[in-house]
């Protein structure tokens, strides 16, 4: 689809027709995805947040630029959506859920809560953006370039955040 192809579409959908989302929806369906599927890695997922970009599109139709590059500011989007998405749905799993998900061998259910408080408070020993840093790696499985993208700090800072908070956790023998 050409820049004008689709600002044409783009101001279909500023004037309410619905016939321009649906245009954009068969040239660029597949494409927004690739991204968010490339991000999440999950299938259903990935499904999720496309449709829901649609949705998104039709409501931030107005902050188009027009002459600017369409198909960067809807990859954009897309992607920024897919992070998003990881952020809040990781946010719901908590340290406890992750441990009870892994099996803990024979201890007693008073092992298991001991382990499980130890972990807790470890992790609140750590500063905020270590917090950040460790759940996107671990929970979120982000890369370190990611990480540093969504937080926009350089990757050496992520790196050694990361690592830093590591080392407090081994302090706290975990």
């Amino acid at each position: 689809m050409t820049d004008e192809q689709f600002e044409t579409y783009m101001q279909a959908i500023l004037d309410g027709d619905k016939d321009g989302l649906h245009c954009i929806y068969k040239a660029y369906g597949a494409y927004i995805f690739s991204i968010v599927y490339d991000v999440l890695k999950n299938r259903e997922d990935a499904e999720d947040v496309t449709t829901e970009f649609f949705i998104k599109l039709w409501k931030v139709a107005d902050k188009y630029q027009f002459g600017g590059a369409h198909r960067a500011w809807l990859g954009r989007i897309a992607h920024n959506m897919a992070i998003d998405y990881i952020r809040t749905k990781k946010q719901h799993e908590s340290y406890e859920e992750v441990i009870e998900t892994k099996e803990i061998g024979q201890e007693t259910f008073e092992e298991q809560s001991v382990n499980k408080m130890a972990l807790k408070e470890a992790v609140e020993t750590l500063e905020t953006v270590e917090q950040e840093i460790v759940n996107m790696k671990v929970l979120g499985q982000l890369t370190f370039k990611e990480i540093a993208g969504i937080l926009q700090k350089p990757m050496g800072t992520i790196t050694w955040k990361y690592r830093q908070a590591m080392e407090k956790l081994r302090r706290c023998q975990l």
